[in-house]
């Protein structure tokens, strides 16, 4: 079974990568209409209830450093299932969720109501996301694989790091060991990397990798 899994990733990645030799333009039209295909139904993915996905947004939370997060962004919320964990861990916190699908979004703001006017969702793509804010925490997980092509991989690492506040933490989820592809242009750039922790109690093996960006010289203010 583990194998099949393995298989049905490998043919998954390769069509993205596929995908990813048209424009970029024309790659984010048809990204958005596949996820929104996606999301025809509730939780497609069932991340709200399968046991693995709970067990990976535990040991995401679980790396974070200790401290106060005034503006957290979320890259890829999808339905807002760990967008609404991220609410109830950082209570005094703004949080963001970002997706390029509109249907899933809809389905976030519901999820996450309760915050009221603490909770922003962006329909976006990382790509060519632009925002006046820097936020103190970015979580970006089970997404940069769908973006195929080394130069876009590139640019959407150099996104992530931008956005960073001073002294801001970026935590990257992905499967290993593909993690070490998708993590090496953050790796190479002007962050310090806090720490890596590979999880292969699953079906499917993932890394979280925590960024931190220099207090002094970095992108921005908040």
């Amino acid at each position: 079974m583990a194998g099949v899994k393995r298989m049905g990733d490998l043919l998954h990645r390769t069509a993205f990568r596929t995908l990813s030799l048209l424009g970029s333009r024309g790659q984010g039209a048809l990204l958005r209409r596949y996820f929104d295909w996606w999301h025809r139904n509730p939780d497609p993915w069932r991340m709200g209830t399968d046991a693995y996905e709970q067990a990976k947004y535990a040991a995401t939370l679980a790396q974070v450093p200790g401290g106060r997060y005034r503006r957290i962004l979320e890259v890829g919320c999808s339905e807002g299932v760990f967008t609404g964990l991220l609410v109830d861990a950082y209570p005094e916190a703004e949080v963001t969720g970002l997706d390029i699908s509109e249907r899933a979004l809809a389905r976030a703001a519901e999820r996450v109501a309760k915050a009221g006017d603490r909770t922003t969702l962006l329909a976006a793509d990382i790509l060519t996301f632009t925002s006046e804010h820097r936020y103190d925490l970015v979580f970006c997980a089970e997404t940069l694989y769908y973006l195929g092509r080394r130069d876009r991989l590139r640019l959407a690492s150099a996104q992530l790091t931008r956005l960073l506040a001073p002294g801001g933490v970026l935590v990257l989820v992905h499967p290993w060991p593909e993690a070490r592809r998708l993590h090496r242009f953050v790796h190479a750039g002007p962050l310090t990397q806090v720490s890596e922790v590979v999880d292969g109690s699953g079906h499917r093996p993932f890394s979280v990798c925590v960024y931190e960006a220099r207090t002094t010289g970095s992108t921005g203010a908040s």
